[in-house]
């Protein structure tokens, strides 16, 4: 049996029969690890607990739209042969809601729990797409560091384990090639696999991007990978960037929403929002979260939680006398103009990783990608007209 001492091409790739995945969980479990990867549940790929590699999704795919979801069988037994599902890894790292601390009264003073005594769980991430793997790094920047790099999220982070998994079957509504996101995954990852599933085989090329995965496939059968297969891992990722759904084009972006803030094509989508925040909330990179204290009857107990928020919530922006943004297109300019423009200002970067799932998840099948191009085509047509009113005055 081969193993991963025989390291195969100068870039360390090597090839995993699709059987030998269970003994690389089971390597993950032996080293400690509660494995997250995606599971069939609810007509939905979501995230879920794998217990074995039989937890996978095998031979499915979805077919996406603007607000609509649907399950389908594959020709093949791909067990990534799908495009980003309704959840994000980044509940496990930013959960949706989590008691900060508590407190009770003892005698005449009090005493304080700061709901951190237990260490947090080891995680392993198997099957992260490329476009979440840049989306973990943009909340990496934005909740892992900066004046408070020993939070809750950075202890959550320290000790995940990524298993990434490069894109060979984009989804209707992606467009991470044109956000510089995919389909190739970029660094951050302790594995890779691309899938190699149909003609009657079924591997995966497997990189080591940390020391931590090389060591994770000690004792992991695998050989050699050879020209042809991993010519044909390239080709699928290059198919999949050519087979995009969707696009949106970085150039002068920012200066076009900065630009834009009058458009009138915000009442067009606001007549069409509903201002439910499902975007927000499916969103890998959204982090805006609100604090609630609260105390029993007695007075004796208290307790502050984190729960996410929206800005799409009417008192998301609330102030002394009311909400800042009280109408649904100022709510909706906010989100996007700060998702695809001023997050470069505080960041470095966009905030989109153009993963589709506000797309997909929205009710009324808002796509962003048609709001930015509106916005193109009318910042284009009034450059137009005062171009030709200019033109007509010199006359």
């Amino acid at each position: 049996m081969d193993n991963q001492h025989d390291a195969g091409p100068p870039d360390g790739s090597r090839l995993l029969a699709a059987p030998a995945l269970d003994q690389l969980l089971g390597a993950l479990h032996a080293a400690g690890y509660r494995i997250i990867g995606p599971v069939l549940r609810d007509d939905a790929i979501t995230l879920g607990e794998l217990d074995s590699a039989g937890d996978l999704p095998f031979g499915w795919g979805v077919t996406l739209e603007p607000g609509g979801y649907v399950l389908r069988k594959r020709d093949d037994q791909a067990a990534f042969g799908h495009s980003a599902g309704p959840q994000s890894w980044k509940q496990f790292l930013h959960p949706p809601r989590q008691r900060m601390w508590s407190a009770s009264r003892r005698g005449s003073g009090f005493e304080v729990d700061a709901e951190d005594a237990e260490p947090a769980a080891r995680l392993a991430f198997f099957g992260v797409r490329p476009c979440d793997l840049r989306a973990i790094q943009i909340q990496d920047q934005v909740l892992g560091g900066g004046a408070h790099p020993g939070s809750r999220y950075a202890t959550r982070r320290s000790s995940v384990f990524i298993v990434a998994v490069n894109c060979t079957e984009p989804g209707e509504t992606c467009f991470c090639t044109s956000m510089g996101t995919g389909p190739q995954a970029g660094p951050g990852y302790d594995l890779l696999l691309t899938e190699l599933a149909g003609d009657g085989r079924h591997d995966f090329v497997v990189q080591a991007g940390s020391a931590a995965g090389e060591a994770m496939l000690a004792g992991v059968p695998l050989r050699p990978a050879d020209a042809a297969s991993l010519r044909r891992a390239s080709d699928g990722v290059a198919d999949a960037a050519a087979r995009m759904g969707r696009s949106m084009p970085q150039a002068g972006i920012r200066e076009l929403l900065a630009s834009s803030l009058d458009a009138a094509r915000w009442e067009d989508v606001a007549a069409r929002c509903i201002s439910c925040g499902n975007c927000t909330m499916a969103c890998p990179t959204c982090f805006c979260a609100n604090i609630d204290d609260v105390t029993d009857l007695s007075g004796d107990h208290a307790e502050r939680w984190q729960s996410w928020a929206s800005c799409f919530d009417l008192d998301f922006s609330q102030l002394h006398g009311g909400p800042v943004r009280s109408s649904a297109s100022s709510r909706y300019r906010q989100w996007l103009t700060h998702k695809l423009g001023t997050w470069h200002d505080q960041f470095g970067s966009s905030g989109c990783v153009g993963c589709g799932r506000c797309i997909v998840w929205c009710p009324v099948g808002i796509d962003l990608t048609e709001e930015v191009a509106a916005l193109r085509a009318e910042a284009a047509a009034t450059a137009g007209q005062a171009g030709a009113r200019a033109e007509g005055a010199a006359q």
